[in-house]
């Protein structure tokens, strides 16, 4: 009875040990691909170009990373609300999407350190006079649906007492409604908002001052449980800063000062 008891304990161990075994890292590379969730609206960090390629800060830093594990890179079109989803879903191995890392999220996934910083700008239409985050207030107003400004700046809505907050899907569709008149001003990331009134495709807005939200950290994620892949993501983040690629990067899709990435007196 104790060599069958002995047995049968080794045999569970062994299969226990099978499962912990089990690897997305490993996964990765035996496939040879890298599935990358990347936003493709969201210029400069994911659009698409002349040729409809994707290109932008996110496709190349989802490049970089499938160079370093020696695959393939494939870039999944992924709208912001389906970023986390995606991932669950099994679509896409890791998220490349400008993901600010909030507690609420990581409920759900796991976040690398931060790879990048954004900071807010308040774009309106010329027309109704806003020059200010403050002259927001009893306008109508509204934000890409789920993201960290959009919560943000509901948030301050209902604060007010006073106006009206519109969720949309994509950036392009807030920009549109903002150059129609259907919204009196957005707030976004300062690189978003330079990119859409520099390209010439909306008529009639402009970039009137910063708004008063916490910089916004956003990180590469994976599942929650996948701890071997998010050490190699926060390597990563790592090797990148000290090389000078995510400086060169900054540069080439960016330019100006690159944000630090690191939250003063705190350990990340």
């Amino acid at each position: 009875m104790k060599s069958i008891a002995l047995s049968a304990g080794i045999i569970a161990a062994s299969c226990v040990a099978g499962v912990a075994q089990a690897d997305k890292l490993d996964d990765i590379i035996g496939s040879g691909t890298l599935r990358c969730a990347v936003v493709l609206d969201f210029p400069p960090m994911g659009m698409r170009d002349e040729n409809n390629e994707p290109i932008g800060f996110d496709v190349d830093y989802c490049n970089d990373l499938a160079a370093a594990l020696g695959v393939e890179a494939e870039i999944v079109e992924t709208p912001f609300p389906e970023r986390i989803p995606a991932l669950m879903s099994n679509r896409v191995d890791v998220g490349v999407a400008s993901t600010s890392d909030t507690l609420e999220r990581a409920k759900t996934v796991g976040f690398s350190i931060p790879y990048f910083a954004f900071e807010m700008a308040v774009t309106a239409n010329d027309e109704t006079g806003i020059a200010s985050f403050e002259d927001m207030k009893g306008h109508t107003v509204g934000a890409v649906a789920g993201t960290y400004e959009a919560i943000a700046l509901e948030e301050y809505v209902n604060e007010w007492g006073d106006g009206t907050f519109r969720p949309y899907q994509t950036q392009a569709d807030v920009f549109l409604a903002l150059s129609q008149g259907q919204l009196d001003a957005t707030v976004s990331t300062s690189t978003v908002a330079q990119a859409n009134v520099q390209s010439g495709k909306f008529d009639g807005i402009s970039v009137v001052g910063k708004a008063p939200f916490d910089i916004d950290y956003v990180a590469l994620f994976a599942k929650r449980d996948e701890y071997g892949l998010i050490n190699y993501l926060d390597l990563f983040v790592n090797q990148q800063v000290r090389t000078g690629r995510y400086d060169e990067l900054y540069e080439k899709w960016v330019g100006g000062d690159v944000p630090q990435l690191t939250v003063p007196n705190a350990y990340r």
